[in-house]
């Protein structure tokens, strides 16, 4: 296997293609297999690389050549950010040299816990150069989250804010160092240099872009290797841990880039954690490896926000429920010049955004696990409106399984999509157990969701209608039910929990904690709550905004808990709130 080489100058040679790769007889596998990793079988990896879609190509190698075609063109753009092509290609160089210099090595893993800001982009395009792997984590974990997946990773760094007016990143990293085994540094962004914590603008400051360009050059990026950890929704407790390929990812985002057209000349708004897989795969991901500009959000004030739209006219724009809410006063009173826009991606309410824009919009569903739909700008309208479209990519493998079989569902029947292609996942990260619940025997990856088909003017497009796993999606931030129940069952006035979602016109759903008082006790308040579950060290994203106490749950024929039946109550008692 052709191994490549990590530099910043114009001149380096671009990685072969495949067919050269195919041609000249080398195997096409993973140089050093990382413990914990799932890699694609042999046979499934040698047919996606014949087909010309997996090459040798890394991360590094799709952003080289960014910087080599359009060195001057904008790629950040915010409140007092505008940066190059070549200037990020030189700071996220300089940095990954530094990194290296404090002892870091290729395939370390580092956890990345920062909230939107050019410094993100920069660190992380520092570790896909020095080979360091990304762990995904949100801003908004706390110490069960970052605790259990540093370990698990066997994370060296920790990059934190460190200027967060709301919350002690750096303090945070402190403790979570104290209590890792594996966490050696910590790194902040922002903010003044704290005692024992390396400072980002500072190790850029101090290394010399020519000497952190020779030390890439001793960096072999392996093409097949694991580039990003990303993080699921999780199912049963906190997150797992989703290896995405060098190759595959890249693949990934091209796809996507391709699907919409993203063009060199195009602006992206999009305020969500960049550090999401949307954003990474779909949106800034795409745009760095066409030339495009990507906004910079540091905030979700609504004023911040306008004045953003105001001044990039972004061409794409990726709105939720939360984001569009806080634009639609703008948006009624003219003050949001949409002009400009090409289009905008959304969930599921294209028909009802379009009215509301007057612009394309664009359907999606995505999983982190892999497989990317979207609409498409030349699918009939019933489709724009009604559909989340069809896969990126044409080796898109897409089964709809009656739930709990391998049987497929008749035709334009709901059931389990199940997918395989040259970029959904393998296999989650050190997880025999639960990967032997969710792969199919012949290799597809079940997604717990809910789908049919729909076939217009003889193409078959695909409708997201719902989740079998047990999760709330809060403005996009997946919340596993599970996961607060152990925390809730901890307060002292909970005999039992059960938490559900019920719709929300803004966040589309929100969490219920549904309890069961002990005796003598009195209910807490959702702020009451909220600060035991901080103490709990659960995120605040998954904290419950409503609780319903019951003398009993609801129950199932078979005398167990019946989410649906718990799910109909607290919707109709949330709704009779909203009435009154």
């Amino acid at each position: 296997m052709m191994n490549t080489t990590t530099t910043t100058t114009a001149s380096a040679s671009l990685a072969p293609d495949s067919t050269t790769l195919v041609a000249s007889g080398r195997i096409n596998r993973v140089r050093d297999a990382l413990p914990g990793v799932v890699y694609p079988k042999q046979q499934e990896l040698d047919h996606y690389v014949n087909e010309g879609v997996l090459g040798v190509e890394t991360l590094a190698d799709g952003f080289r050549q960014s910087v080599e075609r359009y060195p001057t063109n904008i790629a950040l753009a915010g409140p007092g950010v505008s940066i190059t092509y070549s200037e990020l290609d030189e700071l996220s160089t300089r940095l990954a040299g530094a990194l290296l210099s404090q002892g870091l090595q290729p395939l370390d893993r580092v956890m990345f816990q920062l909230n939107n800001s050019e410094h993100l982009i920069v660190a992380f395009l520092a570790c896909v150069k020095a080979g360091l792997i990304p762990v995904c984590t949100l801003a908004a974990h706390r110490e069960r989250e970052i605790g259990y997946l540093a370990e698990l990773a066997d994370a060296k760094l920790h990059i934190v804010q460190g200027d967060d007016p709301k919350f002690d990143t750096v303090a945070f990293a402190r403790k979570m160092q104290q209590q890792s085994s594996s966490l050696k540094w910590i790194m902040q962004v922002g903010g003044e240099p704290q005692t024992g914590i390396l400072h980002q603008p500072t190790l850029i400051e101090e290394q010399a872009f020519p000497a952190a360009c020779k030390q890439l050059e001793a960096v072999q990026l392996d093409p097949f290797q694991a580039a990003v950890f990303q993080l699921s929704g999780g199912t049963t407790g906190v997150p797992k841990i989703i290896p995405r390929f060098h190759n595959e990812y890249l693949y990934n985002m091209r796809a996507v880039a391709a699907w919409l057209d993203y063009r060199p000349e195009d602006v992206l708004f999009m305020p969500q954690p960049m550090i999401h897989n949307l954003n990474m795969g779909c949106c800034f991901g795409p745009f760095l490896m066409t030339g495009g500009t990507v906004t910079v959000a540091p905030d979700l004030q609504p004023e911040t926000l306008v004045s953003l739209i105001e001044t990039t006219r972004p061409t794409w724009m990726m709105l939720g429920g939360p984001i569009i809410a806080r634009l639609e006063t703008a948006i009624h009173a003219g003050r949001v010049d949409l002009s400009n826009a090409r289009g905008v991606i959304v969930a599921n309410s294209a028909a009802k955004l379009k009215q509301l824009l007057g612009v394309p919009v664009h359907n999606v569903f995505g999983i982190t696990e892999g497989v990317i739909m979207f609409t498409h700008r030349d699918d009939p309208q019933e489709a724009l409106d009604t559909t989340n479209g069809r896969p990126v990519s044409a080796l898109d493998q897409v089964r709809i399984l009656v739930p709990g079989t391998e049987q497929d569902v008749e035709p334009g029947q709901t059931g389990e999509p199940a997918f395989k292609g040259p970029y959904t996942i393998h296999g989650y990260y050190s997880a025999e157990e639960r990967n032997r619940e969710t792969f199919t025997s012949d290799g597809f990856y079940r997604s717990g969701d809910l789908m049919y088909t729909k076939v217009i003017n003889g193409v078959t497009h695909y409708v997201f209608c719902g989740r079998l796993k047990d999760l709330v999606s809060r403005g996009g931030e997946k919340i596993n039910c599970e996961e607060v129940e152990m925390g809730v069952a901890g307060h002292p006035a909970v005999a039992a929990v059960a938490a559900v979602g019920y719709p929300d016109p803004v966040f589309d759903e929100r969490l219920c904690a549904a309890i069961v008082l002990r005796d003598g006790f009195q209910a807490p308040t959702v702020a009451e709550l909220g600060a035991f579950l901080e103490a709990y060290g659960l995120a605040k994203f998954k904290w419950p905004e409503r609780i319903e106490v019951l003398e009993s749950f609801p129950l199932t024929a078979a005398g167990k808990l019946s989410k649906d039946k718990l799910r109909e109550l607290v919707s109709e008692r949330a709704q009779q709130t909203r009435s009154a």
